[in-house]
């Protein structure tokens, strides 16, 4: 099973769709931080349609509580997701409850944690020069279906 973590998402549907999307995969959905709209927020409900039930969503209040409650007990694998990062998102080889962190819509990762996690940073190549980033749900199903790809053996 894989862990989905989303760093204080602002926009509703982006994570209503990721709810789906976990919900489909079998993935945890993990809320970190401080988040832009209230968990029963509509537009938040209506993207995740009627899913909702089969979608385990865990909130934690800061990036601490989410690492000791998730990464630290097992201890699992974490990787981040950004612009920034070097190496591709498919150049590590993924492993059954490996934890993928991606940033919020507006300013992704903070500077900290692209910090502390830098050998563990990774991208989603973008092809041209005038976009700056993904959106949110289309990135996180980029990589999940990747995952999947490699542990499923498709």
């Amino acid at each position: 099973m894989l862990h989905v973590a989303l760093w204080e998402p602002e926009i509703p549907p982006n994570t209503g769709n990721v709810a789906r999307l976990c919900a489909a995969t079998g993935a945890t959905l993990h809320l970190v931080g401080r988040l832009g709209f209230r968990l029963d927020n509509r537009s938040l409900r209506r993207a995740g349609l009627d899913y909702w039930p089969m979608v385990t969503v865990e909130h934690h209040l800061t990036l601490d509580a989410f690492m000791t409650a998730v990464v630290a007990p097992r201890p699992l694998r974490l990787f981040c997701y950004s612009a920034h990062a070097i190496q591709l998102y498919t150049s590590v080889r993924y492993e059954d409850g490996d934890v993928l962190l991606f940033g919020n819509e507006s300013r992704g990762l903070p500077s900290a944690i692209l910090q502390s996690y830098r050998d563990k940073l990774l991208k989603i190549p973008i092809l041209t020069s005038n976009v700056r980033s993904l959106n949110l749900a289309t990135s996180v199903g980029i990589v999940v279906y990747e995952a999947l790809r490699q542990l499923q053996g498709w």
